[in-house]
């Protein structure tokens, strides 16, 4: 069970390691782009690749899903971010039960979003576990756990993509010593839990009277979607990719040319509540992302800007 990009590895490590998947389940296709076409879950189509059967319920906890499932006989259900809770009677069904492979070092970060919640939190360290699923949210016990850092230049696209395979390769070492009884779980210490929910797009906004770390942050822990997004003159504009000095001043939101005095600048500065935030990807809104540099090029009005009159943005 699992439906973006993130759980097609996994699905991927079951099939190489030669388990038999009677069934894949994933979420229904949805609309995308600006057609508006609907399109299939990552791990439907990796799936339909490798001659899968595919389920597709509405809510699976319906009986009619739950007969479904129920119908395979599975030794193990595994589940890479399906995207729905699986009730008691889908829980109760396999006889190894229900195994999650979760981006995140449990008992931190449960829920929706661990993966930009470990970069919100400025965590140095995030992982993976693999977890017997209970009635909770993600409160079951840990089968296998491994850690990894998590570096300055990483963000929610290439961390989710670190996780992935990292998450596969666990899986495939836990999965057969789960089956041959040679791991004995371990409950989760609740007093260390924290929570993530699911991400809105307005928690990509980006406030200029926090500090310059907490919005540098928010770039990288939202760099899919909805992205740090800030207004100019009306304007949505993304902040894809920045960095930070510390020690630098400025107005909150204001803009400041930055670095080497030159007749074009290359550069500038976002003044925060502490520190400055340096951009070096944006995108107006309407037009392609594009390196700092270039676009001063094309709007050099916007050094002496004050940002952030708020407003959520139309376009992806």
């Amino acid at each position: 069970m699992g439906s973006p990009e993130l759980s097609v590895p996994s699905l991927h490590a079951l099939l190489d390691d030669g388990h038999e998947i009677s069934l894949v389940v994933t979420q229904q296709n949805r609309p995308a782009g600006r057609g508006r076409h609907e399109v299939p879950p990552p791990v439907a189509v990796a799936a339909a690749e490798r001659g899968l059967s595919i389920f597709q319920p509405e809510r699976l906890r319906r009986p009619e899903a739950v007969d479904r499932v129920r119908a395979e006989h599975p030794d193990a259900i595994v589940v890479a971010a399906f995207g729905q809770i699986l009730p008691s009677t889908v829980l109760e069904i396999p006889r190894l039960g229900c195994i999650n492979v979760h981006p995140s070092l449990l008992p931190r970060h449960r829920g929706a979003a661990p993966i930009s919640g470990a970069i919100l939190a400025g965590d140095p360290t995030t992982g993976v576990s693999i977890m017997l699923m209970d009635p909770g949210m993600d409160t079951g016990p840990v089968l296998a756990q491994r850690e990894m850092p998590i570096a300055d230049d990483d963000d929610q696209v290439s961390l989710t993509s670190s996780l992935a395979a990292l998450g596969a390769q666990l899986l495939a070492e836990t999965l057969p010593r789960w089956n041959r009884g040679e791991i004995q779980p371990v409950s989760q210490d609740e007093a260390r839990a924290t929570v993530t929910r699911l991400v809105q797009r307005s928690d990509g906004w980006l406030d200029w009277s926090d500090p310059a770390i907490s919005l540098w942050r928010r770039i990288r822990a939202y760099a899919e979607w909805p992205q740090g997004h800030t207004t100019w003159e009306g304007r949505g504009l993304r902040v894809l990719r920045a960095s930070v000095d510390a020690e630098a001043t400025g107005g909150p939101g204001e803009v400041m040319a930055w670095g080497r005095v030159m007749r074009t600048p290359s550069a500038v500065a976002i003044g925060t509540a502490d520190g400055v935030l340096l951009p070096e990807v944006v995108g107006l809104e309407g037009r392609r992302p594009m390196p700092i540099a270039d676009f001063l090029r094309g709007q050099p009005a916007f050094i002496g800007a004050r940002l952030g009159d708020r407003k959520v943005l139309s376009a992806n």
